[in-house]
């Protein structure tokens, strides 16, 4: 019987030990690492309308957009892909941008590798509120003629919906920005 009451009070004692220890490296991380964490949460399927506005008259905005956030090496990458949904993956005739988040030393970054042969990077924050990640624009590789990404927000709604927020800088700095409403599909 004591040697039962005292496995239990060992087994309290080393739960009490892990939670601290737990709650000890949550403190300790740092907002980007954090914000990370976030997004993370956001891996799987989504699917959603697009608004845009201005609208754009070479896009047909009936068509919902398909999402893809995948959670990739070893836990240090966040890969998001996008496409119109029903177009099958073929980035040679459709429009297929790939966005890679990771933290950088102390900070979140975005690079997304665009279809008008850029990579902007953007760097990003986590909202008081911690349902908001918004990016920020640093600076731009590659080509610029067609324009470039330039901000971009996710804001989780709930486990199954979040939306996305992302403006792109036109030639001449005019901002186009598309507004994501997105649901988990699987």
């Amino acid at each position: 019987m004591k040697s039962r009451r005292l496995m239990m009070s060992l087994g309290v004692v080393l739960l009490s030990v892990s939670a601290l220890a737990f709650a000890q490296s949550e403190a300790q991380k740092s907002d980007a690492q954090k914000s990370f964490d976030h997004l993370k949460t956001l891996a799987g399927s989504w699917q959603g309308p697009v608004t845009m506005v201005p609208p754009q008259a070479d896009m047909d905005m009936s068509k919902p957009v398909q999402v893809s956030l995948r959670v990739t090496s070893r836990g240090n990458a966040l890969v998001h892909e996008m496409q119109e949904a029903g177009t099958p993956l073929d980035a040679t005739h459709y429009d297929h941008p790939v966005t890679m988040l990771y933290v950088d030393s102390d900070r979140l970054t975005l690079v997304h590798y665009c279809d008008a042969g850029n990579r902007p990077r953007m760097t990003g924050k986590i909202s008081p509120d911690g349902k908001k990640v918004e990016f920020e624009f640093v600076d731009l590789s590659g080509r610029n003629e067609y324009g470039h990404m330039y901000h971009a927000v996710f804001t989780t709604v709930d486990a199954d919906h979040h939306t996305e927020d992302w403006t792109y800088m036109m030639p001449g700095d005019k901002p186009v920005h598309a507004h994501m409403n997105l649901t988990r599909s699987k």
